[in-house]
């Protein structure tokens, strides 16, 4: 027996210091573009541009925590970056028109605490909407999400009939003024939006490591049938992450409108392909069950890192398109190699372990 496992161990060391680099490629990948983005594009280390690219950075981890969660259950939200709009275009026409009651012939304003929370609020119910689609109709996650893409789309176009709502500063008369705060603002030095993912972030990881919710996440994703037998209510997982994620792309339509003291129905347009590129090369498997919050935020940097970058290289927009295309493609494929090792090296212990 020892003279078996004597005779293994090369394979199994070499196999596993693989899999120890394939288990830091995020952070291997954020080490190169940062190198190669400090010499290739000027001023891309100076402090305006990090806090710059920060707060891109930060969209983009807020959609892909939510998404994470999703793909981790099986399934996709293609729905994301329609609901940005969407809830961008809620906050926006409740700050500048309210809620006109028609039938009463009386207009009722909020303030932007109660803005945020009505937006927040739409961004669930989409995500519930989801939620009900996949579990009670059995529709697959790619075609309900996607039908809800176009709705959400829709709905923010006939919204203002596919105009801005502009100047968002508020009125202090009707007690709404304040919301530029949630995206221009700082607290302690640093930009609201990057507190806000520090709490959700860690909310999140919270949920995915240290509680049973987080656990029947897993469980779903690693095998459904396996999860339900076991008592795991999986339609109720299931609806969970899609309200999560609603209201994750609620809060990026707050964020997003509120920098640019404007909403426009367009916001957020493939949006969705930057969180599920944050999502895989952060380590998230696309057949489910096995993700970390952690990689995924990391991974929302390297995209982030890559986008700017790129631009301030001068590089067109529609190689962007095709550099973020290939992204995805190779997170894929180094994801599907390293699960392949990962039985190989398994089979390699048991058969050591036997021998």
């Amino acid at each position: 027996m020892s003279a078996t496992i004597a005779k293994q161990a090369p394979g199994l060391n070499s196999s596993s210091a693989v899999m120890a680099l394939l288990h830091m490629r995020t952070f291997i990948a954020l080490f190169l573009v940062l190198i190669f983005f400090s010499f290739a594009a000027p001023n891309f280390l100076s402090t305006a541009n990090m806090v710059i690219m920060s707060k891109h950075v930060a969209l983009n981890a807020f959609l892909a925590i939510g998404m994470t969660f999703v793909i981790i259950t099986g399934g996709i939200d293609l729905s994301v970056g329609s609901i940005v709009g969407l809830c961008g275009m809620v906050a926006g026409g409740l700050i500048m028109n309210g809620l006109n009651l028609g039938p009463i012939g009386y207009t009722v304003y909020f303030n932007v605490i109660e803005v945020v929370l009505i937006t927040l609020a739409v961004g669930v119910l989409i995500g519930a909407l989801n939620g009900f689609l996949i579990t009670r109709l059995n529709v697959a996650p790619f075609i309900a999400t996607l039908g809800t893409l176009y709705v959400a789309r829709g709905l923010a176009l006939l919204s203002s009939d596919g105009r801005t709502f502009p100047n968002l500063v508020g009125n202090a008369e009707l007690g709404t003024t304040g919301f530029p705060f949630l995206g221009s603002g700082l607290i302690l030095g640093i930009p609201v939006s990057i507190w806000l993912l520090v709490i959700i972030g860690c909310a999140a990881a919270y949920i995915a490591m240290r509680t049973p919710l987080g656990r029947f996440i897993y469980a779903v994703g690693g095998n459904e049938r396996a999860a339900a037998l076991s008592g795991v209510r999986v339609n109720r997982v299931k609806m969970f992450v899609y309200m999560f994620s609603g209201f994750c792309a609620a809060i990026v339509g707050l964020i997003i409108s509120s920098e640019l003291v404007a909403a426009h129905p367009a916001t957020g347009e493939s949006f969705e392909l930057n969180a599920i590129a944050a999502a895989v090369l952060g380590g998230t498997s696309m057949s489910g069950g096995r993700g970390r919050i952690g990689g995924t935020i990391v991974g929302a940097f390297v995209i982030g890192i890559l986008s700017d970058g790129l631009v301030m290289m001068g590089v067109s927009s529609f190689w962007q398109i095709v550099i973020k295309g290939l992204v995805i493609i190779a997170a894929v494929v180094v994801d599907q190699f390293q699960r392949r090792l990962q039985q190989k090296l398994a089979l390699q212990q048991q058969a050591a372990i036997g021998g």
